[in-house]
């Protein structure tokens, strides 16, 4: 058995990070917010109006293998989202997926609004079991949050009273049916909404739009990418503070391409400028270009230009 010094088994407690709780059912949830059992076990809706429902009984950041959406019509306090606050503004949602960290709201006073949280398993038999991975806001982060139009707050604010209705007063063989259909056409207004986000909002669009170009441009004039291997979505999304799915969903609306694509133009542009000034052969190129396979190299320049890296270089000597 080792002892160790005191002060350094202190500094070891100080140190170490607490263990975040995992919230794994719906029942749990209830539980913890000293409510009754859910009428299913698999779904449910809070209204925060509700005097019942304080949510703030919730542990500071937790994680779940529920997915929840969430509808801030007021918010009376401030949201806890992941390991930060963030004031949202009234008429904004929020997406999370399972195994995200999420967080409670932190000082709840006059508060209204929906969440509704539900398993996966509620989604089995249905086409949304596969199709609501396709969803990426589902990853966005809490300052790429949805913000509503008056019009848009009503429009997603009826959709909640059907399925509250729905929960409330008659579960049924058609019930699981209804409400699912009901998240399907929820999930298609939220596409819609942040399509219409990134182009309404064009002053901040545009300034991303911008940053990405340049940090884009950078990397192939001023790193080498030898050392730094390809470029990914995600070192651009970090580089941003963006996720990458609410990146390249922006660039998509703005531009018709995903930042993968982008990458890749610029990929191919830089690889014909090497392969027209240069002596370098298709495996230098590729390596300069951080390719750790030449054939990777090869490949992707044949599907984006039609012709082998060699063929190009041919067709310009």
């Amino acid at each position: 058995m080792v002892n160790y010094p005191g002060n350094y088994l202190l500094l070891k407690m100080k140190t170490e990070k607490p263990k975040i709780p995992k919230l794994e059912s719906i029942n749990e949830i209830h539980r913890m917010l000293g409510l009754p059992g859910p009428k299913h076990p698999l779904v449910t809706l809070f209204d925060t109006r509700d005097e019942l429902i304080n949510l703030s009984r919730l542990p500071v950041s937790y994680v779940t293998t529920l997915y929840k959406i969430s509808f801030i019509e007021k918010l009376g306090g401030k949201f806890r989202y992941g390991q930060g606050y963030y004031d949202f503004d009234e008429g904004s949602m929020v997406f999370t997926a399972p195994n995200q960290v999420v967080g409670s709201t932190s000082i709840y006073k006059g508060n209204e609004g929906y969440s509704l949280i539900f398993h996966q398993d509620f989604l089995q038999g249905f086409p949304l079991a596969a199709k609501i991975r396709q969803y990426g806001f589902f990853s966005y982060s809490s300052n790429e949050a949805l913000h509503l139009s008056q019009q848009e707050r009503a429009t997603i604010s009826a959709i909640f009273r059907i399925i509250e209705e729905e929960l409330n007063s008659r579960i049924d063989d058609f019930s699981q049916e209804v409400v699912i259909a009901q998240i399907e056409l929820l999930l298609t207004y939220a596409k819609r909404f942040y399509k219409r986000q990134f182009l309404t909002r064009y002053a901040a669009t545009s300034d991303l739009l911008q940053q990405f170009e340049a940090v884009l441009k950078s990397h192939f004039q001023n790193h080498n990418p030898v050392n730094h291997g390809l470029l990914t979505v995600q070192r651009l999304a970090d580089q941003l503070n963006y996720t990458p799915n609410y990146l390249s969903d922006m660039l998509r609306s703005l531009t018709g391409l995903s930042a993968q694509q982008h990458i890749h133009m610029q990929l191919i542009e830089k690889s014909k400028e090497l392969l027209a000034t240069t002596t370098l052969s298709v495996s230098e190129v590729a390596y300069q270009l951080g390719f750790e396979h030449p054939q990777s190299f090869s490949r992707l320049f044949k599907i984006k230009t039609q012709l082998s890296p060699a063929q190009f270089r041919s067709s310009i000597n």
